[in-house]
C-alpha cells in the first residue's frame, strides 16, 4: 500500500471526512474512485456475542477465538503469519518480523532471520532474545499454552539457538514437511518484550528469569494473571510495550476495543496507519448489528445472511456487499468423555446415524440464504487448494432418515415414545457397545453459542431431525465465551465434563493456518481437542503430514477423518457477509480472518476534493497577505 501522508490543512481533512455523506446516512461515492485522505475513525464490527478478551499474544485454552488473535497481531508484529501478499497467501510479508526461513540438514534444521530496525515502542530494539524469551515461556508452560499438541512446537525443537541479533536456528528432532512446519509451527512464533516482561513478582527485577524452567513458570504465571484482569489492560503498563502499527487506546469490559497508531512504529513504511483510530465494536447480537449498520452507526459491518434480500438497499446508500469466505471447518464438537454421553459418542454408528442426519444443503440454500458451503471432512472445501482429493470433495454420509434409523435398528436400539432405547446390551457387531446399557435412551445436550438467529434456526433443525431417528436434543445457548470455556478438554471424574456436545462455529469453528493439518484438532490430547478425541491410526496420520512433503499425506489424513467423524460436521457459513463503506478502501478480506487496519484510508469524492482545497488555498492566502500587511 502506498503512503498517502499529506501536507493538505486540518481544515481539509475535516471536510474529507465528512463531505462523502448525504443527509440521511447515504455516501456519496461508489466503490472505486476518489482522492485518498489521512486520518479519520473507522469502527469495524465484532461478530455476534463475540467479546475480545485476551491480550498476551500466548493464548490460553478457552482463549482461542479468531479475533483475540487478530487484535493481538495489530499490537504485537507476528514473526510469520497467513498474509496476503499480491493477492496471494504467504507466510512472511512487510507485516512480519520473519524473513523467509531456510532449510537445512535434510530438513532438520530452519533458520529464521528477522527484519532488522524494528524496536519495541520504549526504543529497545526487537531482537532474538525476545524469541527466545517466548520459547522459554512455552517450554515450561506447555499444558496451559492453547496452540500446544503433544509432539509439535515446542517438542519438536532439541535446541534453540540464538546465532545473533538477528537470526535464530531451530535444531529439529527429526525432518519435517517445511510446508507445514513453516504453515503450522513457525507461525506460532512471537516476539515478546524480554527486557520488559521477565519479571516473576509485579515489581520485580527484570532478568534472564525464563532460563530457568522455575524462573519460566514464574513469569508465566504472572503474565496470565495479569492477562486475565480484562479490566486494566487499558492502563496496565505491561500492554503498552508494543512494536506493531497500533497501541492500545481503550479495552472496555464490555469487549469494545480502541486501537490508535504507534507513533514510535519502526516497521516498514508500507504498515504504518492511514486513520486516526479504529474501533472494534461487539454487539449481543446479529440484529442489533444490523440495526446500528442501517444507521451508520459503524462503517465495516455486516448483514444476516437472513436479510440477504437487503443487500440492494445498502448499495444505494453507498455500501459494498462483499461475503468474507474462511479458510475453515465447521463442526459440532463430540465430547467422549462426557460424563453421561461418552459411551454413545464412542460409537462409530451413532456418529454415523447422526452426520446423516445433517442435512447440510437444505441448511445452507434455506437458513443460510446460500451462503454456507458444506464441510465434508477436515480440509475445507472452499476454496479449491492442493489439500483437497477428489474422494475429500464427495459427501459420505448424504442426508438419509432411513439410513440413520438402519444404522441404529441393526445395532440394537428400539423407539418407544419417540426416543430410541438400547434393547440389546453388548459389545457385538449387533449390539449397542462398550458402555451402553440396557433401556438407556439416545439423548444428549449440546452447547451452542447465541446471538446469531441462523444459529438458533440451525439448532433447532437438527433436533427436529435427530428425532425423527429416536434420538433426543436438549439445546442450551450461550455467549460464545461461555461455550469456549464450558468446552475445554476433560475426564470423565471432572465436575466441568458433563456436557455432551458443543457448537461455536457460526462464523466457523476452526480457521487453518495455510497446511489443513489436524494435529491441534484431533491428536491425542491436543489443546483443542475439546472432546478428547483419541484415535491411534488418526495419531499416525497426522504425524504423517507434519513429516512427508508427500501430499498424498494429506489426502489420507483428511480421506480418513471425513469417514471416522471425530465431529458432527456442519456447513460452514462464510465468515461474514461484509457491508462496508464505499468510501472506505484498503481492505481485503484475508481468508484466515486476520485484519490490517493499518492499510486502510478514507478517500473524498474528487470534485468535492478540489473544492475543499480551493477554499483551503484561498484561506491561506487571505492570511498570508494580513501577514504581509502587517
Amino acid at each position: 500500500m502506498r503512503s498517502f501522508r499529506s501536507t493538505a490543512a486540518a481544515l481539509v481533512l475535516a471536510a474529507a471526512l465528512t463531505g462523502c455523506t448525504h443527509e440521511g446516512g447515504s455516501i456519496a461515492m461508489g466503490p472505486t474512485g476518489g482522492t485518498p485522505v489521512e486520518g479519520g475513525t473507522a469502527t469495524m464490527a465484532l461478530p455476534p456475542a463475540a467479546t475480545p478478551n485476551w491480550i498476551f499474544p500466548i493464548g490460553a485454552p478457552g482463549y482461542g477465538a479468531s479475533y483475540n488473535y487478530g487484535i493481538q497481531t495489530l499490537l504485537f508484529m507476528p514473526v510469520y503469519d497467513a498474509v496476503q501478499l499480491k493477492g496471494e497467501l504467504t507466510t512472511h510479508g512487510p507485516s512480519t518480523l520473519g524473513l523467509e526461513p531456510k532449510y537445512s540438514d535434510g530438513n532438520k534444521t530452519v533458520t529464521v532471520p528477522l527484519r532488522e530496525g524494528v524496536k519495541w515502542s520504549d526504543g529497545k530494539p526487537v531482537t532474538s532474545r525476545d524469541l527466545e524469551f517466548w520459547f522459554n515461556l512455552v517450554k515450561a508452560d506447555k499444558a496451559d499454552w492453547g496452540s500446544y499438541s503433544v509432539g509439535t512446537m515446542p517438542d519438536n525443537v532439541k535446541r534453540f539457538e540464538v546465532v545473533d541479533d538477528h537470526t535464530v536456528r531451530l535444531h529439529l528432532d527429526r525432518a519435517y514437511n517445511p510446508d507445514w512446519f513453516t504453515a503450522n509451527q513457525l507461525t506460532l512464533m512471537r516476539a515478546l518484550p524480554q527486557h520488559a516482561w521477565d519479571a516473576t513478582t509485579d515489581g520485580g527485577g527484570v532478568g534472564d528469569h525464563d532460563r530457568t524452567t522455575k524462573g519460566a513458570k514464574a513469569v508465566f504465571a504472572r503474565l496470565t494473571r495479569h492477562a486475565k484482569s480484562l479490566g486494566s489492560y487499558g492502563s496496565d503498563p505491561l500492554w503498552k510495550t508494543v512494536n506493531g502499527p497500533w497501541k492500545l487506546a481503550g479495552w472496555r469490559d464490555s469487549g469494545q476495543v480502541t486501537v490508535v497508531p504507534n507513533e514510535k512504529f519502526t516497521g516498514p513504511d508500507s504498515e504504518r496507519p492511514h486513520l486516526d483510530k479504529v474501533v472494534f465494536k461487539p454487539f449481543t447480537t446479529a440484529d442489533s448489528e444490523y440495526n446500528v449498520l442501517r444507521s451508520g452507526g459503524v462503517d465495516y459491518g455486516y448483514i444476516p445472511p437472513s436479510v440477504m434480500a437487503q443487500k440492494a438497499k445498502f448499495e444505494d446508500k453507498g455500501y459494498r456487499v462483499d461475503p468474507w469466505e474462511g479458510w475453515a471447518a465447521t463442526y459440532i464438537v463430540y465430547n467422549f468423555n462426557s460424563t453421561h454421553a461418552g459411551p454413545l459418542m464412542s460409537q462409530l454408528y451413532i456418529r454415523q446415524a447422526m452426520q446423516h442426519l445433517v442435512d447440510q444443503k437444505a441448511m445452507s440454500d434455506v437458513i443460510w440464504q446460500g451462503s454456507a458451503t458444506p464441510t465434508l471432512g477436515p480440509v475445507p472445501v472452499t476454496p479449491k487448494s492442493q489439500y483437497l482429493s477428489p474422494a475429500m470433495a464427495k459427501n459420505q454420509y448424504p442426508f438419509s432418515v432411513r439410513t440413520a434409523r438402519e444404522l441404529l435398528s441393526a445395532h440394537g436400539w428400539k423407539t418407544r415414545d419417540g426416543i430410541a432405547r438400547c434393547a440389546r446390551p453388548g459389545t457385538g457387531d449387533d449390539e449397542c457397545g462398550a458402555g451402553v446399557k440396557e433401556n438407556a435412551p439416545l439423548e444428549m445436550t449440546l452447547l451452542s453459542q447465541s446471538g446469531s438467529t441462523e444459529t438458533t434456526n440451525m439448532m433447532q433443525e437438527l433436533k427436529s431431525s435427530l428425532s425423527r431417528a429416536g434420538i433426543g436434543l436438549t439445546v442450551r445457548q450461550q455467549p460464545l465465551n461461555s461455550v469456549l470455556g464450558n468446552s475445554v478438554p476433560c475426564t470423565a471424574k471432572d465436575p466441568g465434563c458433563d456436557w455432551d456436545m458443543s457448537f461455536f462455529g457460526t462464523a466457523g469453528s476452526w480457521y487453518y493456518p495455510l497446511n489443513p493439518s489436524g494435529e491441534q484438532l484431533f491428536s491425542t490430547g491436543a489443546s483443542a481437542n475439546f472432546g478428547n478425541y483419541s484415535d491411534k491410526r488418526a495419531d499416525r496420520i497426522i504425524r504423517a503430514v507434519q513429516f512427508s512433503p508427500d501430499m498424498k499425506a494429506v489426502h489420507e489424513y483428511g480421506e480418513y477423518l471425513a469417514g471416522q467423524l471425530p465431529v458432527m460436521w456442519m456447513p460452514n457459513p462464510a465468515y461474514q457477509v461484509s457491508v462496508i463503506r464505499n468510501d472506505l478502501r484498503g481492505i481485503e478480506q484475508n481468508p484466515t480472518v486476520t485484519f490490517a487496519p493499518q492499510h486502510w484510508y478514507f478517500v473524498k469524492n474528487d470534485k468535492q476534493h478540489t473544492n475543499d482545497k480551493q477554499h483551503a488555498n484561498s484561506t491561506n492566502n487571505k492570511h498570508a497577505k494580513k501577514g504581509a500587511a502587517k
